[in-house]
């Protein structure tokens, strides 16, 4: 019981870590800030007329004694993971807050149950539920990138036709889409106007998205530069085959219904159970935790629960 609620209370902690690491992000500073203080340009020069507030001095500090680690080859992959999260904090300052995080929840949870075993729960699960989030947020963002990808194309083309030239078509999406989609093309914008190549600025947004659909995109439109040729009619036509692939996953989803249902049952019937048990018979219970044979099977339980998931999961997966 104690691990549960251990457990409820780290994945509360992880997502309000998350929404609050977001919310810094906006209020300090834009992508093209945090780029600049790279180069040594601080906030004053900025903005000196701003005034911080305390999350935003903590901020500042953490970034300071990130500043050396950043050009770390092992925060490199944590960079990309938090681009695509839509996460505008470097692998580095991450890293730092995730353990100031992981010891200010687990002396919390020590402080106020005495108990060891709860805040050693809490500090180790705690970035292993924030890795999860990440994940689940990288996987949506990108669903709803591959989501506005056909109308963008088709903006597109349409800017195109109009006379508009590729850079000033991106411009447009930048200003008139929503997120993601409209926040990955102004950061490529900003890219351009701060000397990057097209191609390469069109080549890191691919990288951040990791969508298969978009890789399409970047591949005509960079033959496209090379060869010449009609790039507005390239586009309705990858615009055409997206939004086919769109339909089709839909269609899909909607067959591997019953399916996601099953593993969701299968994950939950037994934590529902459990706590149906611990609150009509206790003491039957806790025999689960205390006997050496009740956590073999709390163990083996949770393994075939974990493998029956997988399994199902694996056969829903289907690829277009």
């Amino acid at each position: 019981m104690i691990f549960l609620v251990s457990l409820a209370v780290s994945i509360f902690a992880a997502i309000v870590f998350l929404s609050l690491i977001t919310y810094i992000r906006k209020r300090t500073s834009i992508d093209i800030f945090h780029r600049m203080r790279r180069h040594n340009v601080s906030d004053e020069k900025l903005n000196p007329n701003a005034k911080k507030s305390f999350l935003e001095r903590v901020h500042e500090l953490i970034q300071q004694i990130s500043k050396p680690l950043d050009d770390r080859k092992i925060f490199s992959k944590l960079d990309l993971k938090l681009k695509q999260a839509g996460i505008q904090t470097s692998g580095a300052e991450f890293t730092i807050i995730i353990l100031i995080a992981m010891l200010a929840a687990g002396l919390l949870a020590y402080m106020l149950t005495i108990d060891n075993l709860v805040a050693l729960t809490i500090g180790v699960s705690l970035p292993m539920i924030i890795c999860f989030l990440i994940q689940v947020r990288i996987r949506k963002r990108k669903n709803s990138f591959t989501e506005q990808l056909g109308d963008c194309l088709i903006t597109i083309a349409n800017a195109l036709r109009a006379g508009y030239s590729f850079q000033q078509a991106m411009d447009v999406i930048a200003k008139e889409m929503e997120s993601p989609i409209g926040q990955e093309f102004s950061r490529a914008s900003t890219d351009i106007r701060m000397g990057m190549p097209v191609e390469n600025a069109l080549l890191q947004m691919d990288k951040r998205i990791g969508s298969t659909d978009f890789s399409l995109v970047i591949v005509a439109v960079l033959i496209q530069r090379e060869v010449g040729g009609n790039l507005a009619q390239i586009l309705d036509t990858i615009s055409d085959t997206i939004m086919e692939r769109i339909r089709m996953k839909r269609e899909i989803n909607a067959l591997t219904a019953q399916g996601r249902l099953s593993a969701i049952i299968l994950v939950l019937l037994p934590i529902g159970m459990g706590f149906f048990t611990y609150t009509v018979n206790p003491e039957k219970m806790q025999l689960l935790f205390t006997e050496p044979t009740g956590q073999m099977a709390i163990a083996a339980s949770i393994v075939m629960d974990i493998i029956g998931f997988l399994i199902i999961r694996r056969i829903i997966d289907i690829e277009i």
